[in-house]
C-alpha cells in the first residue's frame, strides 16, 4: 500500500490526539521517493488541504492556537470527489467551502497542535564538542607530541638527577624543573588552543544560525507576508520565485512555468518542470500517462524559473532536506596558510632534530676522548653523559616552532570576528586569507556600487509625452552624464534648467484615462513585489526596480492594494524575469474576452520586438501606429540620453490577441500555454521609463583604494552599455585615458581565446552581460593567473561565485542559491565592505609572516648559541640552561603569537601590490631580516660569553655567575626589542605605526618585560640566575635596544644585492618581484637592441633611399649619418648600462 510505513518509521505513523487527518509518516511517503500513488491516496491537493486544515487561497489563520475537533482520513480523502463539499475554481483548482474552515481557540501558544504533530522548521542543533574533546584534538599535533616526548625524557632524567644523585651542601634539587617547564608549556599551548577553538565553535554556531535564517513569503489569513524560515509550518501556503532555495517539502497549488533544480537533493542535473497538484490529480483520475508529471516541491531544491504557490507538507526533521542535513554539515578544513605552515613546521623540526643529533655526536665524541685518563667516578661519568643527552634534547625543544599553530588560529579567529563587525560574514575560512592576495574584483552594479534605492525620475510615453528632464535629440552623446535628472520631487537646490523639466502633474495631465490604466496595469501585473510590513511600516517588498515603478503607480496612477488589483485580473500565463532574455511578461484575459500581453524589460532589447508605437497618449485609442525609422532613431536617442545620465531604462510594451494560446504557437509541454518566444514579436511600445539608482556613499574612495592596492576593479552588469559606462566612469572604474575597454557581453563571448587574452587586461566594464559571460570572464582570469573576487546576487551568478577564488554574495538582495555558492556574505551589500575584507585578508597573511619572522630569528639564534657554547664548554653545558631556553622559546613565542597575530590592518596595507599565488611563505626581505638579526644576536652573545670576563674584568665566581645571567638577560631583551622590528615586513622604518590600536601588543609586552625582570630578581636557582646590578642592567638594555638601529641598517640594504647572492634556481622562488623587475629591464634592453639593429639594417639598404638620394642627396646622406650616430650612441648606452 502507498501509505504503509517502512521498517523503523512506524512511530511517525502513530500520533496521539491527532487533530489532523494525516500523520507525519503518511505525509513523508509523498517524497520518499516521490510517489504519485501516495499523492492520490491522500486525496490530491484537495485532500491535503482538508486533512491539514488549511486553505489553498488564504493559507493558515494567523489567529490559530489550539484546534477544535478532528478531521478523519476518510473526510479528507473523500473531499475531492464530494460535490457538496467542494467547489471548482476557474483554473480547475479545488478548494474547501466555507463550511469546512477550521475553528480555533485564541488562547495558548500559536499553532500549538500543528507544532506538536508536525514540529516546526528547526533542525536539532549540532552537538558541540566538549572542552575535553577539543583539548584532545588540539593535542593531536605533531609538534606537541614531539614536545611531549622531549618533556617525558627531560622529566625522567631530571627526577633521576634530583633523587638518584648526590648533591653538594646547599645545592637546590631542581633538575626536574626542566621537564615540568616543558609540560607546563605544552599545557599552555593546549589550553589556549582549546579555549580558542571552543570560542570559535560557539562563534561559528552563531554565524551559521544567522547565515541559515532568512525570510520567505507565505500567505496567512489571506495576506502575503514575510516570515523566517524557522516559522514556516505544515499547512502554510508559500510563494515560489526564481532564485529561491526551498526550505520545506510541499505540493504545488498553482504556478507558471515553474522549473526546479533538484541536483543538491537528487543528483539529477536537469531542471524539472512542475505541474499543479489539481492538474496531476485529474490526470491520475482520468487514467492518463502521469510518468512525466511532477507536482512535488522538494526542500533543498532551487527554483530556476517561474512563479507560483505550494502547500507545505513537511518541515524540519520530517522534510527531505532535514533528513539529510546532518550528514551535509561540513567540518572546518585546514586553510592554505595552515597547510603551508604545517609543511614548514615539519621542515624546522627535521632541521632541529638534525642539529640535535649533530650536537649529540660532537659532544659524545668529545666525551669519549676525555674518558681516557679521567679521574671521574662511574656515577659522575654517567651524569656527564646524561648532561650531553639533556642538552641535545633541549636543542630539539628549542627548534620546534610550537607557536606557529597558535599564531594562525589566533589570526584567523581574530580576523573573522572583526570582519563580521565590518559587515563581512565569512562562510569559508580560507577565503579570509585568500582575499588578501586578490588581484581583481568583478563587481555587480545594482546594490553593490549603487544604493539600490530606485526612483522613477523620467519617462517618455509614445512619441512625445515626457516626464522629468526633457531629452534633446541632438544630445545623443550624453552630455548630461553628470547632470541631475529630476522629477517633481528633486531637490530644488540642484542646478537644473527648470524650463527643461516636466513636472509629474503636467506629465499626467497629457495622458488619457486609458493610457494611465494601461501603464498602471503594465506595472502591476508585471511584478512579483507585494505589500507587507517592514520595521513597523507598511511598504512594498520586492525587486527595487519593481518597487520604484509600483511606488510611482500608487502615488500618481491611483492603483489600489496590489493583491486586490491582481485578484481582479485573470492571468492566463506568466513569463518570469530571466537574466538571459532580460524581460518579464504577463498574459491577462480582458473583460471582452480578448487577451493582452503586458511586457517590460531592457529597453534596447525590447525595442527590437516592437513594430508599433502609441501615437497619441492623450487619446483613448491605444491601437498604435507603425514604428518608423525616424521613431527608432528618436527612441534610441531617448535611451542613449537616459543611459548617459546613469538611469536604468525600462521599456513597457503590450499586444492584444483574440484567443490564447494563439494558433500555431501552442506550447509542447502544456496545451493551455503558448510558446511565448514564438508570439513575442510585433509588440506595441507604450513608453520608456528612466529609473535612478544613486551611487553608494564611499564607493569612489573604495574603488580608488582597490586600485592603489593593485586590485583591478571591473564592473560586470546587465545594464546597457551607456548606463554602465556612465556609472563606471562616475565610480572611477572606467578610465578611458589609461586604455580602459568597455564591451558588451554578446561581443565578449564571441571573442577567440587569443583576442580574449588581449582584451581582458584592459577590460573595465562588461555591459549587457549574462551570468554565463561572468563565468567565462572569471574562468579566463583564473587561467591567466589572477586571484579573482566576484560579487553576485542572483541564482544564475552561482557558477561564477563558485568558480571564483573568493565569491561575495549579497546579504540583503542576494538569493539563497547565491549565498550558498559564496565564500563571504556582504551583510550590507556595499562595495566598501570588500575593501575591508581585502585589508583583513592582508592583515592575516602579514600577522603570520610577522610571527614567523620573529620565531625563526629566535630559533636560529638559540640553536646555534646552544650548539656552539655546549661544544666549547669544558663541562658540555650551554650558556643558556634548558629552563632559560624554554622561557625564551615557549612562553615568549606564545606571547608573541598573541601580540603579532592581533595587529589590526592600517590604511597603509593598501599601498602595496598583492602577492601571487606562487609567492613564498618566507620572502627574501624576511630572510634578510631573520639572518641579519640572528647574526647580530649571535655576535653580541658570543662576545659576552667568550670575552665578557676580559671586557668587564670579572674574576670572582659571583661575577662569573652574573656574566651568565647578563648573557641570558641581554638575549631576552634583544628578543623583546626585535618583536617591535617584526611589526613591519617591508623596508620602511616606522615600526610603531598603529601600535596604539593594538592593546594586546602593549599588554603582552608589559607582561613579558615584567616576567623577565621577576626572573632575574627572584628566579634564583630555578632559572640558574643571579641578580644583576645597575650597570649590568644598563648593558642588557642598551645591547637589546641596538636591535632597532641594526634593523634600520638591514632595511637599507637593497633587496637586489641580497638576491644576487642567492643561487639562480632559488632566486625566482624567494624574490619573484626582484627577478620580475630584472627580467623586465633585460626585455627592454633586448627590445632596444632589436630596434637599433633594425635601424642599422634599414640604413644599410641602398634601395630604400636610392631614389631620394638622386633628388635630395645631401639631406639623405645627412640622415644616414644621423642614423649611424644614433646607432652608436644607443649601443654605447647599452654597454654603459
Amino acid at each position: 500500500m502507498a501509505l504503509s510505513p517502512d521498517p523503523g518509521t512506524e512511530h511517525l505513523f502513530e500520533v496521539e490526539k491527532n487533530k489532523f487527518a494525516f500523520s507525519p509518516g503518511q505525509l513523508s511517503k509523498l517524497l520518499n521517493p516521490k510517489s504519485l500513488s501516495a499523492f492520490h491516496a491522500l486525496g490530491g491537493i484537495a485532500g491535503l488541504e482538508k486533512g491539514l486544515r488549511s486553505n489553498i487561497t488564504s493559507g493558515l489563520s494567523s489567529d490559530e492556537a489550539s484546534l477544535d475537533g478532528t478531521v478523519t482520513f476518510e473526510d479528507a480523502t473523500g473531499v475531492a470527489s464530494s460535490p457538496g463539499k467542494s467547489a471548482t475554481k476557474s483554473d480547475g483548482l479545488v478548494t474547501v467551502s466555507t463550511a469546512d474552515k477550521v475553528t480555533t481557540r485564541g488562547s495558548g501558544e500559536s499553532f500549538a497542535d500543528r507544532k506538536r504533530i508536525f514540529r516546526d522548521n528547526r533542525l536539532p542543533e549540532k552537538k558541540s564538542k566538549s572542552l575535553l574533546e577539543l583539548a584532545w584534538i588540539t593535542y593531536n599535533d605533531k609538534v606537541l607530541i614531539l614536545l611531549t616526548i622531549a618533556a617525558v625524557v627531560s622529566l625522567s632524567l631530571g627526577l633521576y638527577q634530583t633523587f638518584g644523585q648526590k648533591h653538594e651542601p646547599g645545592e637546590a634539587k631542581i633538575e626536574w624543573v626542566e621537564g615540568v617547564a616543558i609540560m607546563a608549556a605544552i599545557i599552555i599551548v593546549v589550553v589556549v588552543g582549546t579555549l580558542n577553538d571552543w570560542q570559535k565553535e560557539r562563534q561559528f554556531v552563531k554565524l551559521n544560525k544567522k547565515k541559515e535564517d532568512r525570510l520567505v513569503k507565505v500567505i496567512r489569513s489571506g495576506k502575503l507576508q514575510e516570515l523566517s524560515i524557522y516559522d514556516v509550518l505544515v499547512g502554510d501556503v508559500m510563494h515560489l520565485e526564481p532564485g529561491d532555495m526551498v526550505p520545506v517539502d510541499g505540493v504545488l497549488i498553482e504556478g507558471h512555468s515553474i522549473k526546479c533544480d533538484e541536483s543538491s537533493a537528487t543528483g539529477e542535473s536537469d531542471l524539472l518542470k512542475k505541474q499543479s497538484g489539481a492538474e496531476v490529480f485529474r490526470a491520475i483520475e482520468a487514467g492518463e500517462d502521469v510518468r512525466k508529471l511532477d507536482p512535488f516541491i522538494l526542500s533543498g531544491s532551487k527554483v530556476a524559473e517561474g512563479v507560483g504557490t505550494f502547500l507545505v507538507t513537511a518541515v524540519g526533521v520530517h522534510s527531505t532536506f532535514g533528513k539529510t542535513m546532518m550528514s551535509l554539515r561540513e567540518e572546518t578544513e585546514a586553510t592554505p596558510l595552515q597547510q603551508k605552515l604545517n609543511v614548514l613546521a615539519e621542515y624546522i623540526a627535521k632541521l632541529g632534530g638534525a642539529a640535535a643529533l649533530a650536537l649529540f655526536v660532537a659532544l659524545f665524541i668529545k666525551f669519549c676522548v676525555q674518558l681516557k685518563g679521567s679521574t671521574q667516578t662511574p656515577s659522575e661519568k654517567g651524569q656527564a653523559f646524561l648532561q650531553i643527552f639533556i642538552v641535545s634534547v633541549t636543542v630539539v625543544v628549542v627548534a620546534v616552532p610550537e607557536g606557529l599553530p597558535l599564531a594562525v588560529t589566533l589570526a584567523l579567529a581574530f580576523a573573522t570576528t572583526r570582519m563580521l563587525k565590518d559587515n563581512n560574514l565569512v562562510r569559508v575560512l580560507r577565503a579570509c586569507e585568500t582575499m588578501g592576495n586578490a588581484t581583481t574584483v568583478c563587481s555587480d552594479k545594482t546594490g553593490t556600487l549603487t544604493e539600490n534605492k530606485m526612483t522613477m525620475v523620467a519617462a517618455t510615453i509614445g512619441k512625445e509625452v515626457q516626464y522629468g528632464k526633457r531629452t534633446d535629440l541632438g544630445d545623443e552623446t550624453g552630455n548630461g552624464a553628470n547632470s541631475e535628472v529630476a522629477g517633481d520631487d528633486r531637490d530644488a537646490s540642484h542646478s537644473i534648467d527648470k524650463d527643461n523639466v516636466v513636472a509629474v502633474n503636467d506629465f499626467l495631465s497629457q495622458l488619457s484615462t486609458e493610457t494611465k490604466g494601461l501603464l498602471a496595469q503594465s506595472i502591476v501585473q508585471n511584478s512579483t513585489a507585494f505589500e507587507g510590513e517592514q520595521e513597523g511600516k507598511q511598504t512594498i517588498i520586492g525587486s527595487k526596480t519593481e518597487t520604484a515603478l509600483l511606488q510611482f503607480a500608487r502615488t500618481y496612477l491611483g492603483i489600489g492594494p496590489l493583491q486586490e488589483e491582481r485578484s481582479n485580473a485573470n492571468v492566463v500565463q506568466v513569463v518570469p524575469f530571466d537574466s538571459g532574455h532580460k524581460y518579464m511578461a504577463s498574459v491577462v484575459r480582458l473583460a471582452d474576452d480578448k487577451v493582452r500581453i503586458y511586457a517590460k524589460g531592457a529597453s534596447e532589447i525590447l525595442l527590437e520586438k516592437c513594430t508599433k508605437i502609441v501615437e497619441n497618449p492623450r487619446s483613448a485609442d491605444l491601437s498604435g501606429v507603425p514604428l518608423t525609422a525616424e521613431d527608432s532613431v528618436y527612441l534610441a536617442g531617448v535611451i542613449s540620453t537616459y543611459a548617459s545620465r546613469s538611469l536604468r531604462t525600462i521599456a513597457i510594451l503590450y499586444r492584444d490577441f483574440e484567443s490564447w494560446p494563439p494558433a500555431g504557437a501552442v506550447s509542447k509541454d502544456d496545451s493551455t500555454q503558448a510558446d511565448f518566444h514564438a508570439v513575442f514579436q510585433d509588440m506595441t511600445l507604450l513608453g520608456i521609463v528612466g529609473i535612478q539608482d544613486p551611487l553608494r556613499q564611499g564607493v569612489q574612495d573604495a574603488v580608488k583604494d582597490c586600485q592603489n592596492a593593485g586590485v583591478m576593479v571591473r564592473m560586470v552588469t546587465g545594464d546597457n552599455v551607456l548606463t554602465a559606462k556612465a556609472i563606471a566612469e562616475e565610480c572611477g572604474i572606467y578610465t578611458p585615458k589609461t586604455g580602459g575597454v568597455v564591451m558588451e557581453g554578446p561581443v565578449f563571448r564571441r571573442l577567440s581565446q587569443d583576442e580574449m587574452d588581449q582584451t581582458i587586461p584592459h577590460l573595465q566594464v562588461l555591459a549587457r552581460s549574462s551570468p554565463d559571460d561572468k563565468r567565462i570572464l572569471v574562468k579566463r582570469l583564473k587561467e591567466l593567473g589572477e586571484t579573482v573576487a566576484v560579487t553576485g546576487d542572483g541564482t544564475n551568478d552561482a557558477p561564477a561565485l563558485k568558480m571564483a577564488d573568493i565569491g561575495f554574495s549579497m546579504g540583503i538582495a542576494g538569493t539563497e542559491v547565491a549565498k550558498e555558492a559564496s565564500a563571504i556574505i556582504l551583510m550590507d551589500d556595499n562595495f566598501a565592505s570588500i575593501v575591508k575584507a581585502l585589508m583583513w585578508g592582508r592583515a592575516v597573511n602579514d600577522a603570520v609572516k610577522k610571527f614567523l619572522q620573529f620565531q625563526l630569528t629566535v630559533n636560529i639564534t638559540a640553536v646555534i648559541l646552544t650548539f656552539v657554547s655546549a661544544v666549547a664548554s669544558a663541562t658540555e653545558e650551554s650558556v643558556l640552561t634548558a629552563v632559560q631556553l624554554l622561557w625564551v622559546n615557549l612562553i615568549m613565542d606564545t606571547f608573541a603569537a598573541l601580540a603579532l597575530a592581533t595587529d589590526p590592518p592600517t590604511r597603509n596595507i593598501l599601498n602595496r601590490k598583492p602577492q601571487k599565488k606562487s609567492a613564498p611563505l618566507i620572502t627574501l626581505n624576511m630572510w634578510k631580516m631573520i639572518i641579519g638579526q640572528a647574526i647580530f644576536q649571535l655576535v653580541v652573545t658570543f662576545i659576552l660569553n667568550f670575552g665578557g670576563e676580559t671586557i668587564f674584568s670579572y674574576h670572582s665566581d659571583h661575577e662569573k655567575e652574573q656574566l651568565r645571567t647578563l648573557v641570558f638577560n641581554t638575549f631576552v631583551w634583544m628578543q623583546i626589542f626585535n618583536e617591535f622590528n617584526n611589526r613591519r615586513l617591508d623596508n620602511k622604518f616606522n615600526i610603531f605605526e598603529g601600535i596604539q590600536h593594538n592593546w594586546f601588543f602593549i599588554a603582552i609586552n608589559a607582561i613579558m618585560i615584567g616576567g623577565q625582570v621577576m626572573i632575574v630578581f627572584v628566579g634564583g636557582k630555578a632559572f640558574h640566575v643571579t641578580p644583576l646590578n645597575g650597570p649590568q642592567w644598563g648593558y642588557s638594555l642598551v645591547l637589546g635596544a641596538l636591535s632597532l638601529p641594526v634593523a634600520i641598517i638591514i632595511r637599507l640594504i637593497p633587496d637586489k644585492w641580497i638576491a644576487n647572492l642567492v643561487p639562480k634556481r632559488w632566486r625566482r622562488k624567494l624574490a619573484p618581484d626582484v627577478v620580475a623587475q630584472h627580467e623586465a629591464k633585460e626585455e627592454a634592453k633586448d627590445e632596444l637592441k632589436e630596434r637599433v639593429e633594425d635601424l642599422k639594417r634599414r640604413a644599410s639598404r641602398p634601395e630604400d633611399l636610392s631614389f631620394i638620394t638622386l633628388v635630395r642627396g645631401g639631406r639623405v646622406r645627412s640622415l644616414k649619418l644621423g642614423l649611424k650616430t644614433v646607432n652608436q650612441t644607443g649601443m654605447g648606452m647599452m654597454i654603459t648600462k
